[in-house]
């Protein structure tokens, strides 16, 4: 799987699957490209792009879900499968009630 950040700035970073024997060190491309962005000193994103080999869409997982709720408002998530179809939702559709800690 891979996925891209189209930042505010306009600068757009990617990232892939890193996988590992032990899955739970395993890190999805979502959260890839958007620690490739905040290193590169970027906080915030209008769109993430997630591409599978998948028939079907795939959606971010629970804590990509919840690194991009911080690190973004409401961007778009643009879905692609293997048969290059797309669909678009708005990041809080999936991802309604994100957690945040007070300040």
């Amino acid at each position: 799987m891979g996925a891209c950040v189209l930042t505010h700035t306009g600068k757009v970073f990617c990232g892939a699957n890193i996988e590992n024997a032990s899955y739970s060190l395993t890190i999805c491309a979502e959260r890839v490209a958007i620690f490739r962005a905040v290193f590169e000193g970027e906080k915030g994103f209008t769109a993430i792009a997630i591409a599978t080999d998948s028939d079907e869409f795939v959606y971010p997982c629970g804590a990509c879900r919840q690194v991009i709720s911080e690190f973004s408002d409401n961007p778009d998530v643009i879905l692609i499968n293997k048969k290059g179809e797309t669909k678009t939702v708005k990041f809080k559709e999936i991802f309604p009630d994100a957690f945040h800690l007070k300040k």
